[in-house]
């Protein structure tokens, strides 16, 4: 059998200043194997929020990370790739992956997080993280070979990013879109913000969604509440007229609000991002 070649290197870590924050965010890249080797190749991105859960079981929130080491490790049919993992901000996670004040607020001022700063956040990834990385790896910069992939609320900041940005990022991977929060804030920005139409948006959501945090922000299924929120994104871009085949919802059945289901799709999304490339 062919041993893989995709081995990486370790990863290294970069701290950006934040404009809005009093910290600094550290961002971490993994790189190929042989990119010291190869100094004349370059190579395509794939930007991930919720840093801390990408790379090590150990540091992720859950106790179970993305698995993308071995993933790409294994995963020999794919191009080589620069994988780079935007932490969050901790407590303020809340705040800074919803582009919106959260429209339930007599629910959520009980939380002392009222959302709305995903604005700012996406501007300090385009203009400060994609540049830095751009100008310090050999990247391919274009918009076909940028990717953006987040869970949940880290969903839902990818989700706002990619209409946001139509001509920065090529591929979008959304999983468990927690729209729900700022539901028709949402849908009318991506109605009015049509995707580049080559973009790619791959959508995943499970059957069992819900967990008893979510159900401290609303009165419904939230079951239902997620799996609603990716089927009107989806509809909407169809609205739109984004092409059926750049688009792939996945509702999958008894799947639940974990990284165990995101990573066990992940390499589903690589392809559907990749196989064309």
């Amino acid at each position: 059998m062919k041993k893989p070649m995709n081995y990486y290197l370790p990863i290294i870590s970069h701290y950006l200043d934040v404009p809005y924050d009093d910290k600094p965010r550290r961002v971490r890249v993994l790189l190929p194997r042989d990119y010291d080797m190869y100094v004349e190749e370059s190579y395509p991105v794939v930007y991930m929020h919720d840093g801390q859960n990408v790379f090590y079981s150990k540091e992720a929130y859950s106790g179970h990370s993305w698995k993308l080491i071995p993933l790409i490790k294994n995963s020999v049919d794919l191009p080589k790739m620069i994988i780079v993992g935007i932490d969050n901000a901790g407590e303020n996670r809340l705040d800074e992956y919803t582009p919106w004040p959260f429209e339930l607020q007599e629910e959520v001022e009980s939380h002392g997080h009222p959302g709305g700063m995903g604005i700012p956040h996406g501007e300090w990834i385009v203009d400060t993280v994609k540049p830095f990385i751009d100008k310090h790896y050999r990247t391919k910069p274009e918009r076909e070979h940028t990717a953006l992939a987040g869970s949940s609320l880290g969903g839902l900041i990818t989700a706002y990013m990619g209409a946001a940005y139509p001509d920065i990022f090529g591929s979008l991977g959304v999983f468990s879109l927690a729209s729900w929060l700022s539901e028709n804030a949402f849908l009318d920005f991506i109605d009015k913000h049509p995707l580049h139409p080559e973009t790619k948006v791959y959508i995943q959501v499970g059957t069992e969604e819900g967990n008893e945090v979510d159900e401290t922000f609303v009165n419904k299924n939230i079951n239902q509440a997620y799996i609603d929120s990716s089927l009107w994104y989806y509809q909407t871009m169809l609205r739109n007229g984004h092409a059926m085949e750049n688009i792939w919802l996945r509702i999958l059945a008894d799947e639940h609000h974990f990284e165990k289901y995101w990573a066990d799709h992940f390499g589903e999304y690589l392809q559907f991002t990749f196989h064309d490339k």
